[in-house]
């Protein structure tokens, strides 16, 4: 078994959308031998993307698995997606791989996406190598794209390959380190021939191998000393040198292809099998205990205690709910039991299956390193820890990006809210990101994620699983109303119809509070002028008047009330009359002491390339934003801005727009600031219509 474990490879593909990683991994499929014809994702023949939403928008959505032989070593694939609307669902699965295939696409070079990605495998401490992808379209460079690689992740990125040709005219690589060039036939089939080097591409292939012989002597003391000797390292000195740095992460290497063209996969695949880390070459894995903040640690051995961290939760209403797991320690078998500890929940499980893209294959057992799944665990979600209960462990949930997209979610038939608030549930069981909530003060159901594609996509599912139909619109902005000034006010309820009538009588004094205070209320009647037992009443009246302000029927905040004279009759006087009584003083109050209206403020970080600076920072002033600081970071700019919320209901796809996709943005609410005059008005005049509307 631990021979088994050593020739494991389970590596997540990682880049920006559209570079090509599930093209890349149908092309390792095909040349494994897997799929019997190469999967294409804008043929939709692709057996990765295969969710009816991916298909459609010829995207990767969902994460999906499969695995395949190579040189008698087991490859797992882990096909993330690159798109920022889905990049909690990247992360997330990018936990349960031990190495990562990071694709920059030869025209478009680094993107902002990469660079988030890649600090998520630093977070990881993984080891990675880079695939230059579309080597076979207009406009591909490679050397400006390595260029570009190293300026943004440093000169440890060294070429492992050098292409031949390049868009149209490419037509192979040379592999530097043996000095082999492989010509590949046309079409897609993947068949090429050894050929020798190029003489225009020597001076280069020379070039790359120097620096790469000097980066692996660096991995090993012993190897650094012979070559600065003078001494030629052997060539299986250069191998294990070069499969030691990369494991420990002092080299990247890179080297290209087409996925698409099927040129470079099988020298791709190469690396991974020769230059990746085994499960064993990882670190113990640290945990906790659970309940206990002691700190425990499983080794990526099938002889330590069973340990797995589930990395995906895919939910089918028909199906059920489908759990998928990593190993971490230990062994697992069919037709077994497990004890959850983040849940203390004990599950039992059937069939162990290993995920083939949207098919499955039962198995009877697995290690650490797979990536396996099983169906209808009853508590279990995502990020939660499997283990055995003996020697339990929990290992830490990932951090995860928070929502920065809303929408108001109606649904199209009346009386389907119920359906509707069960079935996102079940769909937020396989996506972190999705939030859902009732907006009390809006009466609307807000549905929040990572982008317009997020929601969308959402929606679709929702359609096509649980056969719900919903409508989508952009949700009302909570305004709140306040007083800018100070009033005293009479509120006198009497009411006569025969028999016993109602009286109530009250004088307030209304002042405003600092912002974020809320409502108070004190109690200043002297001499009885009104019975104790009616002085709740007239708060209780004002406590309720004050969510339906008088300017525009918003929540009115930030004030207090002095209750300081009344009168009251010893008959017609009640809890009712003096609750009415205050509601009518705080109405009439409010309108006397300057009332204004509130908005909520988000501060925004708006990450995005340098020479986009200028149309963020207008767009922002254009916005009503306020910007309050700027940092570099590479070639990229963070911009920190307070913006009014109503300004950027739709900032995830204006920003996509100014940024050709390259720009991203996280948004939390900061705190309420008055809004200026002339959009009160509109505001206020808005208000009253829908008010009218409704009635």
């Amino acid at each position: 078994m631990k021979e088994d474990i050593a020739a494991v490879r389970t590596f997540a593909i990682i880049s920006h959308g559209g570079a090509g990683k599930t093209s890349l991994a149908e092309a390792m499929l095909f040349d494994a031998g897997v799929t019997t014809r190469l999967g294409k994702v804008d043929e939709s023949t692709s057996t990765m993307d295969y969710e009816p939403e991916e298909v459609k928008r010829k995207i990767t959505i969902s994460t999906a698995f499969n695995t395949l032989s190579w040189k008698k070593h087991q490859l797992t694939i882990i096909d993330t997606p690159g798109d920022f609307n889905f990049i909690a669902e990247t992360k997330s699965s990018m936990e349960g791989a031990d190495a990562v295939v990071v694709l920059v696409d030869a025209i478009d070079g680094v993107r902002v996406q990469t660079e988030k990605v890649w600090e998520f495998a630093d977070e990881f401490g993984q080891p990675r190598m880079i695939f230059i992808s579309k080597m076979d379209r207009e406009r591909a460079d490679f050397f400006k794209t390595v260029e570009d690689i190293q300026n943004n992740f440093g000169k440890s990125c060294v070429p492992l390959q050098v292409p031949i040709g390049k868009a149209e005219s490419f037509n192979g690589i040379v592999d530097v380190l043996n000095g082999k060039a492989y010509a590949y036939t046309k079409g897609d089939s993947g068949q090429f021939e050894e050929q020798g080097v190029p003489a225009d591409l020597a001076d280069r292939v020379a070039q790359f191998r120097e620096e790469l012989i000097e980066r692996v002597a660096e991995s090993k003391d012993e190897l650094l000393e012979k070559y600065l000797e003078g001494g030629e390292l052997t060539p299986e000195e250069i191998l294990e040198g070069l499969r030691c740095a990369v494991v420990a992460g002092k080299l990247v290497p890179v080297v290209c292809g087409s996925g698409v063209a099927n040129m470079g996969i099988q020298p791709c695949m190469d690396v991974i099998a020769d230059f990746f880390p085994s499960p064993t070459d990882r670190s113990p894995r640290t945990g906790k205990l659970p309940r206990k903040d002691t700190e425990v640690t499983r080794a990526p051995s099938p002889d330590a205690p069973f340990s797995a961290l589930v990395i995906k939760t895919i939910s089918d209403p028909y199906a059920g709910r489908l759990t998928v797991m990593r190993i971490f320690s230990g062994s697992l078998a069919s037709d077994s039991s497990v004890y959850n500890s983040t849940k203390d929940a004990r599950e039992r499980f059937g069939q162990l299956l290993r995920l083939k893209g949207k098919n499955q294959e039962a198995i009877q057992s697995a290690g650490p390193g797979d990536i396996v799944a099983v169906a209808k665990l009853k508590e279990t979600t995502t990020q939660d820890t499997l283990c055995t209960e003996k020697e339990s462990i929990i290992y830490p949930p990932v951090s995860l990006p928070p929502a920065i997209y809303s929408l108001a979610v109606e649904p199209k038939s009346k009386g389907d809210e119920e359906k509707i608030f069960s079935s996102l549930s079940r769909l937020m069981e396989e996506d972190l990101t999705l939030k859902l909530e009732r907006n009390e003060e809006t009466r609307e159901m807000i549905l929040s994620g990572m982008g317009e594609i997020h929601i969308e996509a959402t929606v679709d599912k929702l359609r096509r699983k649980f056969a719900v139909e919903v409508n989508l619109k952009l949700p009302k902005v909570s305004y709140k109303e306040t007083i800018k000034g100070k009033a005293r006010v009479q509120g006198r309820y009497k009411k006569q119809s025969g028999g016993r009538g109602q009286y109530g009588d009250c004088w307030i004094e209304i002042e405003p509070l600092p912002r974020g205070e809320g409502f108070h209320f004190f109690d200043k009647i002297v001499g009885g002028v009104i019975p104790k037992q009616y002085i709740p009443a007239v708060e209780k009246g004002i406590a309720e008047a004050c969510q339906d302000g008088a300017l525009a029927g918003y929540p009115t905040v930030d004030f207090k009330v002095d209750l300081v004279d009344g009168s009251f009759h010893p008959v017609d006087s009640s809890e009712m009359a003096f609750k009415i009584a205050g509601s009518m003083a705080f109405k009439k109050a409010v309108l006397d002491a300057k009332p204004t209206l509130l908005e909520p403020i988000m501060v925004m970080e708006i990450t995005v390339p340098d020479d986009c600076m200028g149309d963020i920072i207008g767009d922002l002033n254009s916005r009503r934003g306020r910007v309050l600081g700027m940092e570099s970071k590479g070639k990229k700019q963070i911009v920190r801005a307070n913006v009014p919320l109503s300004e950027v209901l739709k900032y995830a796809p204006d920003l996509r727009s100014m940024t050709a996709g390259r720009g991203m943005f996280t948004m939390k609410f900061s705190h309420f600031e008055e809004v200026p005059g002339q959009l009160q008005e509109k505001i206020v005049e808005a208000a009253k219509a829908a008010r009218e509307e409704q009635k």
